[in-house]
Order: structure tokens, then C-alpha cells, then sequence
């Protein structure tokens, strides 16, 4: 049976691999198939809540994933509304995941397919996520709890709410919706740069429906996967992000898009410091928020109002990072994005203290 999961899991990585280049080669940014910081960025500009016109796009891809882990959740019958677990704290843990994610310029997600692609800056990257999740265990080991999400009883309906949002942002997007065509919005779209790059709409929704409803299924989680491997030695969600690698290593060869080295990558700067520092921080909440990016997105998708308050989190701090002049670029990082990272790691290690179980 073990093994059988273990297949599973391989072949969950791989599909997710091969989309991730799929969308490179339909429109999506190098390097960036699939990325949910990114993505989340872009939506946050699409909506208005950061003005940075070079990432402002509604991704289909995060709609995609968000309607196809719901759609898998439903279907296996482990949709179920729950929430209540230390909102405010869950918000401000997903501010902080966004901003280390933007000043190392990518998810956990993007992590590996950075690496797959060539991009050494994404090693350093993965070695901080690492040991930032290592610095999360250190906390779950002394008793750290925000507390269990206790479920709704009276209604399923506030477990819909998140989905609803999305189906109404996707017809949002398919309309082209604008009150002002001059002024933009209530949607803007990006002409140049990251936000301008994108595959056609139905191909990245197809792709996101597909990676939601694999990743709901098989409970995909980058943090999730080292912290219990560190924990009690299980390997099998390793496995599934293995498979991400090998696939977009070996098709990136084959298309001829592999470069090794630190320099000269797409929307990647090579501050190892922060890079190493930005993924420690993303790693740290991750383990204390019970999830990476990723896995928030699914969990809301299940239902669970406490991971949707992180996903909003996530969107907050993708707009305090750009309004705020947080987000790293090709050039490097920012003083107040170091700033942020720094000031994050003390504030959720504090919080990760703060939040133990003591005995009476």
C-alpha cells in the first residue's frame, strides 16, 4: 500500500513538472511555470491593491486550482466548512510568508522549479527553506498550537465563501470586465514585464484544474514533506517534489532552456544572503500556519476558513510588498525588503513562543 502512495505521489510531481514548462513554453515567464507567491502577486495587481504595472494580472492558474482542489474535495466527500483558529495571528503569518516569498522572488513551488531550470540561487533558496523549517519544528516541539479549527455546525456555507470568490474573479477575468477601460479596473492587466507574460486563458485554467485537483488528492506540501520526514523519517511527499525536478530538468534540456549558474536568470537576483533568508522565513511560517503556499490555497478550497484568512494574508502582503517597496526584482533586493524579512523572523519566532502549550 505504501509503495502504491508512493507511486502516486512520483506521479503527481511529474504531471506538475510537465505543466509547470508546458506554460513556459504557452506564454507563462521562464522559470515560472507555476508559482503561487508569483501568481498571487499578479492577482493582487490585477485587483487594484498594488500599483507596480509590470505584475498586474488575475492568473487563471490560481483559480484553476483553487475551483480543481475543490472540485477533488467535493468529490471525495472531505469538503467541510471549519475555521476559528487564531485568525488575526494565521493573517499576519501569511503577510509575512508573501513578503519573504517576493524578496526571495518565489514560492516553495518556484523554488523547485527554479532549480530545474538551472537557477544555483534557487539551491540557496531551498537550503533556507530547509532550515527555516527546521526553526518551525524547534516550536512545534515545545508545545506550539494556534489552536484547532472547530466546525461550523449550524451551516456548511461559510466554507463556500472563498470558493465563490473565485468563480467570481474567473467570470471577472473571461469578460474582460473594466468600469473604466482608460483608468482601469476593476481589473488591470500588465503590457510589459512578468504580469504581460501569460499562457492563453483556458490552457492555464485547464493546467490549474489539474494541478488543484492532484494536489488535494495527494495532500501535496513542501513543508509538509520535510517537516515530517524530520519528524518521524516519511518520504513520500518528498517524492512528489522530487518528481517536479526531474521533470522540469529533464524537459528543460530537452528544449534546450537549462542554464546552470547564478547569474543571468529570469526574475531571480543573486543576493545569496536573502535568498537564503527570504525562503527561511516563508519555511518558518509555513510550519507554523500547518502549510505551505500551496497547500493554503488547497485547504481554503476544502473548506477550512482559517487557511483562507492566510491566503488573504498572502494578498496583503503581496500588496504591502510592492507598495511598500518590499519586493525584490532582477536587480536585487531592497533595503526595506530586508527589513521585512528580518523584522518577520523575530516577529513570528516571538509569536511561535508566545503560542505554546504550558502546562498548568
Amino acid at each position: 500500500m505504501k509503495n502504491k502512495e508512493n507511486w502516486f505521489l512520483a506521479f503527481v510531481g511529474l504531471t506538475i513538472g510537465v505543466l509547470a514548462v508546458y506554460l513556459v513554453t504557452k506564454g507563462n515567464p521562464a522559470n515560472m511555470g507555476f508559482c503561487i507567491a508569483c501568481f498571487l502577486r499578479d492577482m493582487a495587481g490585477g485587483l487594484g491593491f498594488h500599483r507596480a504595472d509590470v505584475v498586474q494580472y488575475v492568473r487563471p492558474e490560481i483559480l484553476g486550482l483553487s475551483i480543481g482542489a475543490f472540485g477533488a474535495a467535493f468529490l471525495g466527500k472531505e469538503f467541510k466548512a471549519r475555521g476559528g483558529s487564531s485568525v488575526m495571528v494565521r493573517f499576519l503569518m501569511g503577510v509575512f510568508m508573501m513578503i519573504g516569498a517576493l524578496v526571495f522572488l518565489g514560492c516553495p513551488l518556484r523554488d523547485m522549479i527554479r532549480i530545474g531550470g538551472g537557477d544555483l540561487n534557487a539551491v540557496v533558496g531551498l537550503a533556507g527553506f530547509i532550515v527555516g523549517i527546521l526553526w518551525g519544528i524547534f516550536f512545534l516541539k515545545r508545545g506550539f498550537d494556534l489552536g484547532a479549527a472547530r466546525p461550523e455546525t449550524n451551516s456548511q456555507a461559510g466554507g463556500y465563501v472563498y470558493i465563490v470568490v473565485i468563480l467570481g474573479l474567473l467570470g471577472l477575468l473571461v469578460a474582460g470586465f473594466s468600469i473604466n477601460p482608460k483608468a482601469g479596473g476593476p481589473l488591470f492587466f500588465s503590457t510589459s514585464g512578468p504580469g504581460s507574460m501569460h499562457a492563453p486563458i483556458l490552457i492555464a485554467l485547464g493546467a490549474g484544474l489539474v494541478v488543484g485537483f492532484l494536489a488535494q488528492k495527494a495532500r501535496l506540501c513542501l513543508s509538509g514533506g520535510f517537516r515530517d520526514f524530520f519528524l518521524v523519517g516519511a518520504k513520500g511527499m518528498l517524492l512528489a517534489y522530487g518528481g517536479i525536478l526531474v521533470a522540469v530538468f529533464v524537459l528543460n534540456l530537452a528544449l534546450g532552456k537549462f542554464n546552470l549558474g547564478f547569474a543571468d536568470q529570469p526574475i531571480a537576483h543573486t543576493n545569496h544572503i536573502f535568498n537564503f533568508l527570504g525562503l527561511f522565513l516563508v519555511g518558518q511560517a509555513a510550519v507554523l500556519l500547518g502549510g505551505c503556499p500551496l497547500r493554503q490555497l488547497v485547504l481554503s478550497s476544502e473548506g477550512d476558513m482559517d487557511a483562507a484568512v492566510a491566503v488573504l494574508g498572502m494578498v496583503a502582503g503581496a500588496a504591502i510588498s510592492h507598495n511598500f517597496l518590499m519586493a525584490s526584482s532582477g536587480a536585487g533586493t531592497t533595503t526595506y525588503g530586508e527589513i521585512g524579512v528580518l523584522a518577520g523572523i523575530v516577529i513570528l519566532s516571538l509569536l511561535g513562543w508566545l503560542y505554546r502549550e504550558v502546562e498548568a
